[in-house]
């Protein structure tokens, strides 16, 4: 088996299709399946189970992965080492989902700096289901995940991926401080009727921040964005409303305020820590502490919420 098939067959893994594994490297779709036949026919055993939302490891596959990423991580280990870059004794690859990184991520790693200034966290913005694929494919140490009920594993893929809740907190609303709702301490679920809305993206992926769920009524969608900071500045700007997990009313810009709502069934939303199930490195395991603390710091109630 060649490194590049090694390589080629990771990328498959994490991106979830040929197609977006062929984007990230850079790759034709076609050379990516040449490449996927050659380590199969090394194998000689088909490695991925070919399906219409996607690729999924077979057994032989998940065999093929493990080893896969062990190789691929000593030799970029080496290159690092060649380079005079951190070894990958002291270097953590952390993944987080969006919402996560405008607070939680950069506090932990001010304090990291701190702390344990040898420490070298690399890391990457990307979806939920996107985490899993790049934990399960071993290019991840750490992923911080977003979770909402119904509460399920993020995949059904064996074994379970190690799960922490670092919070849960009730979904939050964000509103235009000039905004008739903005003037008490929290919003009454009644009136969120006939309001105009600033929606995540119809992708199904980590929809944190869009329309209260359960409403009555068809939304009336004004704007539809995908990052939460535009849709927060949509909101100083007066144009809709959006949801928003609680972490974030301290990261909100000017003009917006976050207010918890009041009345029918409260929207959890938790924040998971997740990692594979084989014993952590010490850098992972001082990074994971990290992230508890601060997560512990940060969960306390909104200041302007009063006492249920």
């Amino acid at each position: 088996m060649s490194l590049t098939a090694l390589r080629v067959f990771r990328a498959v893994v994490e991106q979830g299709t040929f197609t977006a594994a062929a984007a990230s490297l850079g790759y034709t779709q076609s050379a990516v399946s040449r490449q996927i036949a050659s380590i199969e026919r090394a194998a000689g055993a088909e490695l991925l189970e070919r399906r219409r939302d996607g690729v999924r490891l077979t057994a032989a596959g998940r065999v093929v992965l493990r080893r896969a990423t062990t190789v691929v991580d000593e030799i970029d280990a080496t290159a690092r080492e060649l380079s005079g870059l951190p070894g990958q004794a002291g270097t953590v690859r952390l993944g987080w989902f969006p919402s996560a990184g405008a607070v939680l991520v950069p506090r932990t790693l001010a304090a990291l700096r701190r702390t344990d200034p040898d420490l070298h966290v690399v890391g990457r913005e990307g979806s939920t289901p996107a985490l899993v694929r790049a934990l399960r494919a071993g290019s991840l140490d750490l992923a911080l995940l977003a979770s909402a009920p119904p509460f399920r594993p993020p995949d059904a893929e064996s074994p379970p991926l190690v799960l922490q809740t670092l919070t849960e907190r009730a979904l939050c609303l964000a509103v235009p401080a000039t905004h008739p709702l903005a003037r008490g301490d929290y919003i009454d679920v009644a009136d969120l009727r006939g309001q105009r809305w600033i929606a995540g993206s119809s992708s199904g992926e980590d929809k944190l921040m869009g329309v209260w769920p359960g409403l009555d009524e068809r939304p009336e969608i004004a704007h539809t964005a995908r990052d939460w900071l535009a849709k927060l500045h949509l909101v100083a700007a007066g144009c809709g409303l959006t949801t928003v997990p609680a972490v974030l009313a301290s990261a909100a810009p000017p003009g917006v305020r976050i207010l918890p709502v009041r009345g029918g069934p409260q929207e959890q939303r938790r924040l998971l820590l997740a990692r594979l199930p084989h014993p952590p490195s010490t850098p992972s395991v001082r990074v994971a502490a990290a992230l508890r603390a601060t997560a512990l710091a940060a969960d306390t109630p909104l200041a302007d919420t009063p006492p249920a």
